[in-house]
């Protein structure tokens, strides 16, 4: 590879410590306490006005409906799943007040209400996270149908039950169709933040992430009977269904999901590259680079990057670096697939 297996081993190590070492508690965020924006938002609560402009959320309906409903709930059903009111539009129009003050005095980015200011774009919140979402989108989908062609129309099949001779392709076909609706929900949840969107993120990627160990087990221990992959399996879904369900009916706790998150993904990332060395995987280099850049992600996300000009932050590099990690993730799959074929068919023969 060009690259000696003790300086790849290294490099490995030191991503993981530092995508582990970037998993911390995140305090309360700075711009809530500060005096400024607090008072701009409780006096664009009372008028409606900010400043010259006028924050039509905040103003009491002239018409028949009850003065004590959220703006937005007279509006048409398609509008209503945006969930702009007055408190969120004055927060909005607030911050991005405030974010301009301190650009203009040289000060950095500040947090509020524990994310990061970032500009909208018509009705897009987080427009260059959400395009790149849906575009990471595309190239699962992609990846996932190329493989399912390959399998079904280019690879031999068995003759006598016309399936596949690889043994995972249906372990496979979930991580794909999981994969897509992670990736469907955060390009949502991109577009739109809401508590619904934001639940349906975060336990789509906590149910992927958690299959994508199972997988990763399954794959490198090269366990092939029902027996053993109903073992490791079980466990694993268990927590992570107990795991989404602790988000969605007890508590949002975003820290903990992070921590759960990273550390599954640095536990099938170790196994995916010890299996990769110690079998000489054809797709060994491949399968180091996509672990790689998967640890470079994590690191990006967890050390929370500050926006630049407004639209980009650490969550949009981290899906960005996603999208050709995609890529060549599918083709290992292929590649794994092709490979175990033809050693099946050479061992029956």
């Amino acid at each position: 590879m060009g690259i000696g297996r003790a300086r790849w081993v290294a490099l490995l190590v030191g991503l993981a410590a530092a995508a582990a070492a970037a998993v911390v508690t995140v305090g309360a965020s700075e711009g809530d306490a500060d005096p400024l924006y607090r008072s701009c938002v409780d006096e664009c609560k009372k008028t409606g006005f900010l400043r010259d402009a006028s924050v039509r959320h905040c103003q009491v309906p002239t018409d028949d409906h009850p003065a004590d409903k959220s703006w937005y709930a007279h509006e048409p059903l398609y509008l209503q799943w945006k969930e702009w009111n007055c408190k969120s539009e004055c927060r909005y129009h607030c911050m991005m007040e405030r974010e301009s003050e301190r650009e203009q005095l040289g000060l950095g980015a500040i947090k509020y209400h524990g994310k990061w200011p970032m500009k909208r774009a018509s009705v897009f919140q987080e427009p260059v996270s959400a395009a790149l979402s849906a575009l990471s989108l595309l190239v699962q989908f992609n990846g996932w149908l190329s493989f399912f062609l390959q399998l079904s129309y280019k690879l031999p099949l068995r003759p006598e039950t016309q399936m596949t001779y690889y043994e995972y392709t249906g372990l496979w076909h979930i991580y794909g169709l999981l994969s897509m609706n992670a990736w469907f929900w955060r390009a949502i949840y991109h577009s739109c933040d809401t508590s619904w969107t934001e639940k349906l993120y975060y336990s789509s990627f906590a149910a992927f992430i958690g299959y994508s160990l199972i997988l990763a087990i399954l794959r490198t221990l090269n366990l092939k009977d029902e027996a053993s992959r109903v073992m490791v399996a079980a466990p694993i879904l268990a927590f992570t269904t107990t795991h989404i369900l602790y988000l969605n009916f007890y508590e949002l706790d975003k820290d903990l999901n992070t921590k759960v998150c990273t550390a599954a993904s640095l536990v099938q990332f170790l196994l995916w590259a010890i299996w990769a060395v110690m079998t000489k995987h054809p797709s060994c280099f491949k399968i180091l680079i996509v672990i790689i850049g998967s640890l470079s992600s994590i690191v990006l996300e967890t050390y929370d990057i500050p926006p630049r000009w407004g639209y980009v932050d650490g969550r949009a590099l981290c899906v960005a670096v996603s999208i050709p990690l995609t890529y060549l993730w599918w083709t290992f799959a292929k590649e794994d697939a092709e490979m175990r074929t033809t050693a099946i068919i050479k061992k029956t023969r």
